[in-house]
């Protein structure tokens, strides 16, 4: 069914502010890992706008809407994001095609969708090919010619241009404290992983934007931080080599704040309700903390996520009886 004319156009306005609220989160990856980044925007753009344009077709709707609204784009954009910088290429073709196709157009496209879309994509990528998912590029590892090589296969990988981030040497760590991992490990910065915890502030900023834009409330997210903040300040025990690491640590590295903000407000796949929508924050909030140090994966923010959706109707149908009572 085809969205109203007014609500097809606040649809494509609020794409627009949340892809031009990417920009210094992209700008800053750009900076640290290089062409990479590039890449995989290119690749799953095209991607994108080619499964869309497919399934558009084959369901007999007109092309124009579905690719005019910009929600494919949003959702490829965000996967690319995601994504290790320099994966293979056709890495991010697959993630790509199975966001929109499973995420998106199997529950009736636009509007519809019980999932996140890229993090469905992003989570069955990961599911699948693990060792790929795992080959993340150090900052300023690695020049245009050799990404290119590294990204279609024509060329073996300089040497060391990949290396373990700082949320997996802290879950193999069992020898070295936190104050040595942050003075002598190349994975870790200021105050989170080395690079990373940079790219976290642009993504912050971004948020931000969109906070004052009014393109989604505060719930979701200061639910996904706080939940994150209270948990990992409860369960840190210091800096000795069996830390699981300080709020700080975890509020800056990782996907944390892409997670906060661009990626558990999606309005559709989540919570209607504004309590709700808190709830649903806190919960990928614990959930991350709990996978990132006890799971086997070493962030966590796309499984949290798509096992909060799974919770959305519960959270609601919680935040409509508690709104029924409520005295008038």
């Amino acid at each position: 069914m085809a969205l109203p004319e007014s609500v097809d156009e606040r649809l494509r306005q609020a794409m627009r502010r949340v892809l031009l609220a990417t920009l210094p989160g992209v700008l800053a990856l750009l900076w640290f890992y290089g062409w990479g980044v590039a890449l995989n925007l290119l690749l799953c753009g095209v991607t994108a706008l080619a499964a869309e344009a497919l399934v558009l077709r084959l369901r007999g709707r007109p092309l124009s809407p579905g690719l005019g609204d910009g929600s494919a784009w949003v959702s490829a954009t965000l996967l690319a994001l995601a994504l290790p910088a320099y994966c293979p290429w056709w890495l991010g073709v697959t993630a790509t095609a199975c966001a929109l196709l499973f995420g998106k157009h199997l529950w009736g496209g636009v509007g519809t969708n019980p999932f996140n879309p890229a993090m469905l994509g992003y989570a069955l990528v990961l599911v699948a090919f693990p060792a790929h998912m795992s080959q993340w590029p150090v900052p300023h590892g690695m020049g245009l010619v050799e990404g290119l090589q590294q990204v279609f296969g024509t060329h073996s990988a300089p040497d060391a241009w990949a290396g373990a981030t700082a949320l997996d040497s802290l879950r193999i760590n069992n020898s070295l404290t936190i104050d040595e991992l942050f003075a002598h490990h190349p994975a870790f910065g200021r105050f989170g992983g080395r690079g990373i915890e940079w790219v976290n502030l642009a993504f912050l900023a971004g948020g931000l934007f969109l906070l004052q834009q009014r393109v989604f409330t505060w719930h979701a997210p200061v639910g996904m931080l706080a939940s994150l903040f209270v948990i990992s300040l409860l369960c840190w025990n210091g800096s000795g080599s069996d830390s699981h690491g300080s709020p700080l640590l975890h509020l800056f590295t990782g996907a944390t704040m892409l997670g906060a903000f661009f990626i558990v407000t999606e309005p559709i796949s989540g919570a209607r309700l504004p309590l709700a929508r808190l709830l649903f924050g806190a919960g990928v909030g614990l959930l991350v903390y709990l996978i990132r140090t006890w799971g086997s994966y070493p962030d966590g923010v796309a499984f949290a996520v798509l096992l909060m959706n799974l919770g959305v109707p519960a959270l609601d149908r919680l935040a409509e009886a508690r709104q029924r009572r409520q005295p008038t």
